[in-house]
């Protein structure tokens, strides 16, 4: 407290209380997280969940005297409500005191690719191929060199050399600021009116910003704060209102951090919708980890991150825990340090205390080296940093060769240093929504559908998930539906989500709130032309919408078909009620304007099991009628693919051809620069996940980047760990479709 008085951020403290005790009394979910939650103060007013006394926290790496950046508390509220939030802040302390930070994006690969081969002319299709196929991450000057490694690109090679300019000046440009806006949560209070202090400007929004990103701020002695939107928490609270409204309390905040069901269901692996939790990468470490305290999730969260896999961090992590290897430190000082880690340096706290501890560095300087290894800075700061380390610590009664041991360790983990109070506050949400999908799945996960697009994951693979615990999955329903999905419970005590108007595409909210407001006055609709009659809302295009998902099906007998043939009429017939067109809606032959008029045959058929699933996965995200691959399952029968399902019963080692829809493949970065992707093969049966080596990767693996990949087969070995779902390590990949 002495420190933050010192530096005089009681005020700044102080605002970020209030508006966090606002969120509360509006029962707005929030909760911080970042650096602040090293600081206890934080913890004691409610900012964040972390107790930073408890957990043995660094103030310093938050904040310290020596310090030259200004404190930055980041706070996430729910994403349906954080507006709520800043308009209260504008409306407490002024629109004159009140202004967001700016925002500037730079042109990375494909935003590169795509500006440049515009202005040079080139064909948008193969831009289009080219942007498609670049990894997203791609910086804009290494693009040439892409054709080497990504055999995705391989179609492209006839183009390479009318390419040749397009590489120069993507390069040229790369890092350069493409356009300026407002940034997603940066907000700046000042007790003057802002004016004074900086030029501001109209945002899109209307709101006022200033001319300085979140970095510029600070150089400039503004300080900022964080309100962020997180669709998680609106789950949470999504997830406490359904069990509500189905009359029984969710205390979300008294929620158990032991129970040992919903660790082991972690251990499982079974984490899809899980905050954090949920990448094939975090789903292999859960079950390699068996988490069986909130410490392990803690060290999961930072754990999967590009540094910590580039420096051959989690398996030493990993078999140190297990009591593989041996635990030992190069000095009796860094056992208390990194013992909670098994002697791996994880967190950026470690730093600073190894510091202190070993080269007596103060507490600022040793956040100083913090910083400096961790953005991974120049060379020359890096050698200076080292020399001051090396001779401090010798200075302090360490051995040089010691010294020279532990520096080196440290200095590995440049660039990709994780903040233990900011892991410490993912975890506790990450253990807490895997408390609510073991516990309440059918009402966590429609939160989750509600507050789409959030996660890892498109619709379909939730649903996947959802079907896979044994929770039926219910279309939408002109009768049935509301505007979130809902959890209905059937007489046979079977409990299914139902899908919502807002998982269409393109409905509009306020069109779903007058079918509410018509059905609860007059009653359900009993037909198409009865919905029509009685609601002024439905356009063409969401009426067309709604049937080809099969809203109107109970009413219709599931003729889409039938119906989208009689939407001219039925609109017609809406719009001049007087006008006889129909003597019976839901017949083959029609009367128009007194003469006969048949426009549907009468051995009409409705729509084919593909096309019914073109109409659902375009606008819901996911089949009702079924899957992709009910379509192809006898092929691949006969061509020898089994289902996932029938992976989960092979034993480890065993050979087997599995077919399905890929999701997510990616390439996250790896110690040796070798490509490894992971994805996720799913059918009708469930999902499965897989992983791919290089040389595969080369021979057949560049498919899955193209849009040849989306349906595959795959041919590989299943990995198997007790108690743990069955994984793919991939052999052969190709094209069924």
């Amino acid at each position: 407290m002495t420190i933050i008085e010192q530096l005089g951020y009681v005020d700044y403290f102080l605002v970020v209380w209030d508006i966090v005790n606002f969120a509360r009394s509006r029962r707005i979910r929030c909760a911080g997280r970042g650096s602040a939650a090293d600081s206890a103060v934080a913890f004691c007013l409610y900012i964040t969940d972390v107790d930073a006394a408890g957990r043995g926290l660094l103030f310093e790496r938050f904040m310290s005297l020596e310090r030259a950046e200004k404190p930055d508390i980041d706070i996430d509220f729910d994403s349906t409500r954080r507006d709520e939030v800043i308009e209260y802040v504008y409306q407490k302390y002024g629109r004159d005191h009140v202004a967001r930070v700016a925002t500037y994006q730079t042109f990375r690969g494909r935003s590169a690719i795509r500006e440049v081969g515009k202005v040079l002319a080139l064909p948008p299709s193969v831009l289009d191929q080219l942007a498609k196929r670049v990894p997203g991450m791609a910086h804009a000057d290494s693009l040439e060199g892409l054709f080497e490694r990504l055999p995705e690109l391989q179609e492209l090679s006839p183009y390479r050399r009318q390419l040749r300019w397009l590489w120069a000046l993507t390069a040229q440009i790369a890092g350069f600021p493409r356009h300026f806006g407002m940034h997603v949560g940066g907000v700046l209070i000042s007790s003057r009116p802002l004016l004074q202090t900086t030029s501001l400007q109209p945002s899109a929004k209307g709101e006022w910003m200033t001319p300085f990103d979140k970095d510029a701020v600070e150089e400039v002695g503004l300080v900022k704060l964080d309100l962020l939107s997180l669709r998680t928490m609106g789950a949470i609270e999504g997830t406490v209102v359904l069990r509500e409204r189905s009359g029984q309390m969710l205390d979300y905040d008294g929620i158990p951090l032991d129970d040992q069901d919903t660790f082991a269901m972690i251990g499982r692996g079974e984490t899809i919708g899980v905050f954090q939790l949920e990448s094939p990468a975090q789903r292999a470490l859960q079950a390699r980890l068996q988490a069986d305290g909130l410490e392990d999730i803690v060290a999961s969260v930072a754990l999967i991150r590009p540094g910590p896999i580039k420096g051959n961090m989690v398996d030493p992590f990993l078999a140190r825990r297990r009591g593989q290897e041996a635990v030992s430190y190069l000095h009796p000082k860094l056992e208390p340090i990194l013992g909670k880690t098994y002697g791996v340096v994880l967190f950026q706290e470690q730093v600073i205390e190894i510091a202190t501890a070993i080269a007596n560095f103060s507490p600022g300087e040793a956040d100083q080296l913090r910083r400096v290894m961790s953005h991974a800075r120049s060379a020359r700061e890096m050698e200076e940093i080292g020399r001051q380390f090396l001779e401090k610590a010798i200075a302090a009664g360490v051995e040089g060769e010691v010294a020279r041991t532990i520096f080196s360790y440290i200095q590995s983990y440049a660039s990709y240093g994780f903040c233990e109070a900011h892991a410490a506050a993912f975890a506790t949400t990450a253990y807490k929504t895997a408390y609510l999908v073991r516990h309440y799945p059918a009402e966590f996960y429609a939160s989750i559908l509600n507050q789409y697009p959030m996660g890892y994951y498109p619709v379909h693979v939730v649903c996947a998930e959802v079907r896979r615990r044994g929770i039926q999955i219910l279309g939408v329903d002109m009768n049935r539906s509301q505007w979130e999905c809902t959890v209905e419970v059937g007489s046979d005590a079977q409990v299914a989500i139902r899908l919502g108007f807002k998982i269409l595409k393109g409905f509009k909210k306020g069109v779903a709130e007058q079918l509410q407001q018509v059905k609860e006055a007059g009653g359900a609709f009993q037909s198409v032309l009865d919905c029509l009659q009685r609601t002024n809302g439905l356009d063409r295009l969401s009426l067309e919408r709604l049937i080809r998902v099969g809203a109107f099906d109970p009413l219709a007998t599931g003729q889409r078909r039938r119906l989208l043939w009689q939407l001219p009429f039925l609109m017609a017939l809406r719009d001049a009620p007087e006008q006889p067109l129909f003597r019976q809606e839901t017949g083959h032959t029609h009367q128009v304007a007194g003469g006969s008029r048949s426009f549907v045959s009468e051995g009409e058929t409705d729509f084919s099991l593909e096309e019914k699933l073109q109409d659902e996965y375009r606008l819901l995200g996911v089949g009702i009628s079924g899957h992709w691959m009910d379509l192809l399952r006898d092929w691949a029968r006969q061509s020898g693919c089994q289902t996932t399902q029938e992976a989960e019963n092979l034993a480890d080692g065993e050979a087997i051809c599995v077919a399905g829809l890929v999701v997510r493949p990616h390439r996250p970065p790896t110690k040796s620069g070798k490509t490894v992707v992971f994805f996720t093969l799913e059918d009708e049966t469930g999902s499965l996940d897989a992983t791919m080596f290089e040389s595969v990767y080369q021979a057949s693996g560049g498919i899955l980047f193209t849009p040849y990949g989306r349906l595959v087969g795959v041919e590989g070995t299943v990995q198997r760990r007790a108690g743990t779902r069955s994984q793919l390590l991939v052999s052969r990949v190709f094209a069924i479709r």
